[in-house]
């Protein structure tokens, strides 16, 4: 298990400001969103945004084995796709009904930011409802309980007893939050499940210690918790899709654990306007 990095002060605050870049991207997408956009529209959107608030997307290029570059400023994914959504993945105009999961990573003065959120075009369903809804109280049930004391154990607890005992919809296995600062990925992994076996998730246990930064994100569907992703030339194509179509959502946070409890850096995600009409 590799340790986990720890920042201290004066990082903090420059952690909060990439964060805070991120916030603003959504903030100006929310205002900008109305049914008729395609995904291409909307990662040129946010690919002219980041420019203007002179940070890059973490995203655009990012490469991991098996899979080629990722090709788009940012993750759209559109109802039964979950995470890593490109903007080429799906053509048509976004529609009333349509539930859009967007997650902008950013790279501002060599520190990182990472949140996603989600979006409903048009008056949302009773069902979307309440699984918007889960998904928004399950981030913020898990994210109380990252501090001195606790270990990331108890988030995946708080996460998955509100998600799947709670509310009857299902968290995405085999996906994660993690820790990320200077790179967009590093040690803890922060599972949304608890483990079903030993060493299934090693970091379970690893204290929750000031100065760590994660970003948490729970990914819901309606379903199923298995996934599936379509098979290129010898590549694994990036869009994860639920394994039975259902509807998914994800929501994200950057947090900094501190002496006194966590420290939501991407604080004004919650206030987004997120009903798009």
């Amino acid at each position: 298990m590799a340790s986990v990095p720890r920042i201290n002060a004066a990082e903090a605050d420059a952690a909060f400001t990439s964060a805070q870049k991120v916030v603003e991207t959504h903030r100006r997408l929310a205002g900008w969103l109305r049914a008729g956009v395609t995904l291409a529209q909307i990662d040129a959107f946010i690919g002219r945004t980041l420019e203007d608030l002179r940070c890059r997307s973490c995203f655009l290029g990012y490469r991991i084995p098996k899979s080629p570059p990722f090709p788009s400023h940012a993750c759209l994914s559109v109802n039964e796709c979950v995470v890593h959504g490109t903007a080429a993945y799906y053509l048509a105009p976004l529609k009333e009904g349509d539930v859009l999961k967007v997650d902008v990573g950013v790279t501002f003065r060599g520190w990182i930011g990472d949140a996603g959120w989600t979006y409903v075009f048009g008056e949302p369903s009773d069902l979307v409802r309440r699984l918007t809804a889960c998904g928004k109280e399950s981030l913020r049930r898990g994210v109380a309980q990252l501090r001195p004391g606790s270990s990331y154990i108890a988030f995946a607890r708080a996460v998955q007893g509100h998600v799947e005992t709670e509310c009857g919809f299902h968290l995405v296995r085999g996906l994660g939050g993690h820790g990320y600062g200077r790179d967009l990925h590093a040690p803890p992994f922060v599972s949304n499940t608890v483990p079903t076996y030993a060493g299934e998730w090693p970091d379970a246990h690893t204290p929750c210690l000031p100065g760590t930064l994660v970003a948490v994100e729970p990914m819901i569907a309606v379903g199923t918790g298995q996934t599936t992703q379509k098979q290129g030339l010898k590549k694994v194509e990036w869009p994860v899709f639920t394994a039975d179509g259902s509807m998914s959502v994800h929501y994200e946070h950057d947090v900094l654990i501190t002496e006194s409890g966590p420290r939501v850096l991407t604080e004004g995600m919650d206030d987004l306007p997120d009903i798009i009409r």
